[in-house]
């Protein structure tokens, strides 16, 4: 073990990267119970999506430790699962198989990036100031979500308004928020998973939860669900009907382009920020990764293990699977090595006992976890030069319409085109890069059919 994971070379033992491990798993085991409530919006069986969640999870956090040994887990991303649901099945009208089969794209596309100059020119192409907007525009996306899903938030001839908290599962959603805030601010580990489970406890007397519900004889209907999802990505129904309809195509690949685009930057953004302060990827990979020469091994097979994820979890039955920002819990404990991702690992295949249980927890459980989320996703707003217009105005776009239009895709191509808009006004066309100008001129296309369809 201590060969295989060089724990002496980092400065770590076999006990600081299992403490590691299991801080890490506890701080984002929230995704085993939001995960499935998301995706089942969407129509996909609920436990189907919990095995594949626990699976997809479990393989990439593996390939992770083990191939690249950086104490990084993986689990289908926040944020990405809502753009499935809500963008592409809800609003675009996709199934939610041929949505699997963007992802299974999404993952071969990102694994070809990583291993040639696409993937450098993508990260320069694109702004760093709409890279933070992106990512905070989805945390007040995920946060408004988790208000609708509980009625937190009504609307009464289209203008919204706050609900009246005279409904138990309102008043279970507020104790939740409330005690997930106290834990979070008093630095409690795995302060989100706490909130749900203690929120769903608290349920049972206030009437909300049904622990009649609870039938261990469920598994083999969850494994029957999860047998008749894997797959289907590859199927006629998913790929095969995808691109049945050459209309679509422009659609497809814009949806495909945002998924992988959101995909990429949320890994990059992830490994940067922790492997900054730690000292897992040295200052070597940043300044390549400037420069466009390339990373070092470590890094080129951490993003190889993010890449190929993906494809694994569309074809298990999930949306992107990525790496996961809670890693930083447990890097802050001292995970230094793929020792910490095994461990992690191990934890997601034990907690497919949970799977009966989960199944009653309820919406104003995960609503506060949702919107704790967004809280988080938010920091990166404080990387934006809001007193700079020609940098703020086109991150304001992407993030208002990201939210208000209900629509990741939306925020992301308003974005881009009001950032070309300002270039050009300031006669700077020469820091527009070629990539950023296909993409806009992409998403222009696309409204301009859908304006004519």
């Amino acid at each position: 073990m201590e060969k295989f994971f060089k724990l002496k070379e980092n400065n770590t033992t076999v006990s600081t990267e299992v403490l590691a491990g299991v801080t890490t798993f506890f701080t984002m085991a929230y995704i085993l119970i939001v995960n499935p409530q998301i995706l089942g919006l969407a129509g996909m069986p609920t436990g189907a999506v919990f095995i594949a969640t626990i699976i997809a999870s479990a393989i990439g956090t593996l390939v992770m430790g083990l191939f690249a040994n950086v104490p990084y887990a993986l689990a289908p991303g926040m944020g990405l699962n809502a753009f499935f649901t809500f963008t592409v099945v809800i609003a675009n009208g996709f199934s939610w198989k041929e949505a699997l089969a963007m992802v299974f794209i999404c993952g071969l596309i990102n694994i070809f990036i990583t291993f040639t100059n696409i993937r450098k020119l993508i990260i320069k192409a694109i702004p760093e100031s709409l890279q933070h907007a992106i990512g905070g525009g989805i945390g007040l996306f995920i946060a408004y979500i988790g208000c609708l899903n509980v009625g937190l938030i009504q609307f009464s001839d289209g203008i919204p308004s706050l609900a009246s908290f005279n409904d138990p599962t309102l008043l279970l959603t507020v104790f939740g928020l409330v005690f997930t805030i106290v834990l979070l601010v008093n630095n409690v580990k795995g302060a989100i998973l706490i909130g749900i489970l203690v929120t769903t406890v608290v349920g049972i007397p206030a009437g909300v939860v049904d622990i009649s519900a609870i039938s261990f004889s469920s598994y083999g209907e969850m494994f029957k669900e999860f047998g008749s999802v894997a797959g289907t990505a590859l199927s006629s129904e998913g790929m095969g009907s995808l691109f049945s309809n050459p209309e679509k195509l422009t659609f497809i690949l814009i949806t495909i382009f945002a998924f992988s685009l959101t995909d990429t930057f949320d890994t990059i953004g992830t490994f940067i920020g922790t492997g900054r302060k730690s000292g897992i990827f040295s200052a070597e990979d940043e300044k390549e990764l400037e420069n466009g020469k390339g990373f070092s091994s470590k890094m080129d097979r951490a993003l190889f293990a993010d890449s190929i994820a993906t494809s694994i979890g569309a074809l298990l039955g999930t949306s992107n699977t990525t790496t996961y920002v809670e890693s930083s819990a447990g890097i802050g404990v001292g995970g230094r090595t793929g020792l910490t991702s095994v461990v992690v690992a191990i934890c997601f295949l034990l907690s497919i006992v949970l799977g009966p249980v989960i199944s009653v927890v309820p919406s104003a459980a995960t609503a506060p976890a949702l919107i704790i989320v967004g809280v988080m996703m938010t920091s990166s707003f404080a990387d934006i030069k809001w007193q700079n217009l020609e940098e703020a105005i086109p991150c304001f776009f992407t993030v208002i319409f990201m939210t208000l239009a209900y629509s990741i895709s939306t925020g992301i191509a308003m974005g881009f085109i009001v950032f070309v808009v300002v270039k050009i006004a300031k006669k700077k066309i020469n820091e527009l890069t070629p990539i950023l100008i296909i993409a806009t001129l992409l998403f222009i296309l696309n409204y301009i059919l859908s304006a004519l369809l």
